[in-house]
């Protein structure tokens, strides 16, 4: 994911920039979006090889290991092991999956830290295959969680659907925001302003970043061959959020719960197809 600027007190602040940006993503070809579908394929295994092993007394750092040895398996490669983001001084991350835990919102340590039953944990994977890249996030549950954590994390996966379903050619990119913002403030949660999606292909963020949240009047219209990720961050509580001092992790300032899924999509002339699934 890509910082945003930062929210203003206007909720609306995007308002204020022109409908349509100099900047937009780069349009790919059918065999470079089939390229890009075979990375998302191997997240997508990498995520169903997790799902057994996310249970209480689990350790971050085991459930590293085990991605990474998949990633090297399949002749691929970490995106995240070493990255330094933005400024190039920013300390390097220091492991293969971002695991962020109840609070976490983001970017969280896959550090020593033991899972508990009723946990939640956000695992973001991205890899790089044959030269294009491959990005998702998914949140689990941790052992047994209660009705309203798992009314929670139902609501939070339906944002991601719900901007998907707006990726649609002719719509302005921030159609898919506005979408999702409605469907998590009518479920009374709050979309995290500060991060975002953004383009994808032989580089991990390509131009541009995509908000999750409105005006729908943002941002080129979309046409067939964007490729781009779909991250909504949301909390059960207040959208407010705070950098730890390890300089990655992103927390909520409230201390709610938050739930992150993201999924890579190409815009076709069909529709919006999802990348990041080993179901195409």
């Amino acid at each position: 994911m890509v910082k945003l600027k930062r929210r203003k007190k206007n909720p609306n602040f995007l308002k204020r920039r022109k409908a349509t940006t100099e900047a937009t993503f780069i349009l790919k070809t059918p065999d470079q979006i089939e390229k890009l579908a075979a990375s998302g394929r191997l997240v997508a295994d990498c995520f169903d090889m997790l799902r057994e092993s996310i249970q209480p007394g689990a350790k971050l750092s085991d459930l590293d290991k085990m991605v990474e040895a998949n990633i090297i398996k399949n002749g691929a490669k970490s995106l995240y092991k070493g990255y330094r983001g933005n400024p190039p001084t920013h300390p390097p991350f220091p492991g293969t999956i971002c695991a962020s835990i109840n609070h976490e919102i983001c970017h969280g340590l896959p550090d020593d830290r033991i899972l508990s039953d009723g946990d939640i944990i956000g695992i973001d994977i991205g890899l790089l295959l044959d030269g294009y890249c491959g990005d998702a996030c998914v949140t689990f549950p941790v052992g047994t969680i209660d009705e309203e954590t798992q009314n929670f994390l139902k609501i939070a996966e339906e944002c991601l659907y719900v901007g998907i379903a707006n990726a649609q050619v002719g719509n302005r990119l921030g159609v898919v925001g506005d979408a999702i913002e409605k469907h998590a403030k009518k479920n009374r949660l709050s979309v995290v302003y500060e991060w975002g999606g953004h383009g994808i292909g032989k580089d991990l963020h390509e131009p541009i970043s995509v908000p999750h949240h409105g005006p729908a009047s943002y941002g080129p219209i979309l046409e067939p061959g964007m490729t781009f990720t779909i991250e909504p961050m949301i909390n059960m509580g207040r959208a407010a959020c705070k950098m730890m001092p390890d300089g990655w992790s992103v927390e909520t300032q409230d201390g709610s719960l938050s739930a992150q899924y993201e999924h890579t999509i190409a815009i076709t002339e069909n529709g919006p197809r999802i990348l990041s699934t080993n179901k195409n």
